[in-house]
């Protein structure tokens, strides 16, 4: 009969629930990337066979890609696949990696903040003084809500990784096989 595995508690249950929430939102900007994709080559298609188009392809691309780039945000932050210079700590303790790890969490976490914060503001800005896409008359707006809450998860992503880091620092603590 196995082990059966100790029960997390704290932090490490808000970290699983965090990760699980943030893989869900990035599996979902898969899906619609998927979506776009397929009404793109319909358009192809379209345009091939019956000589015209799917009216405002462009615009539904435009604002697709915008919310599917940052629905992956999040994830990237987690699994620390954003931009690196491993090259720098391929032979550093596990300890100095840590710290490189949590003062990048830092950074992420006051940018995406910041990001948040304009964007929200440009959110408030189209919504006060409404504009809309040429041809399908979409308002512009409406990709803001996923992009924003994209942010949100990055800003929650970063703490993630700053929480791991400092208990990556701990004395003590052994090097955890990568989860990957």
């Amino acid at each position: 009969m196995a082990a059966a595995k100790p029960e997390k508690r704290g932090w490490a249950r808000f970290d699983d629930l965090a990760r699980r929430i943030i893989e869900g939102w990035a599996l979902a900007g898969g899906v619609l990337l998927l979506l776009i994709a397929l009404m793109n080559t319909w358009s192809v298609i379209s345009l091939a066979v019956l000589g015209y188009p799917v009216p405002g392809d462009f615009e539904l691309v435009q604002m697709g890609v915008a919310i599917v780039a940052f629905s992956y945000l999040p994830y990237c932050q987690l699994k620390g696949a954003n931009v690196t210079a491993d090259i720098f700590t391929a032979g550093a303790s596990r300890v100095t990696v840590a710290v490189f790890t949590l003062l990048a969490a830092l950074v992420a976490a006051f940018f995406c903040v910041l990001l948040l914060w304009k964007m929200s503001n440009g959110m408030v800005s189209y919504l006060r003084y409404p504009e809309v896409t040429t041809i399908l008359n979409i308002p512009q707006w409406v990709a803001y809500p996923p992009i924003l809450a994209s942010l949100a998860l990055l800003v929650l992503a970063a703490g993630v990784t700053l929480h791991e880091a400092i208990m990556e620092m701990r004395p003590g603590k052994r090097a955890s096989p990568d989860p990957n």
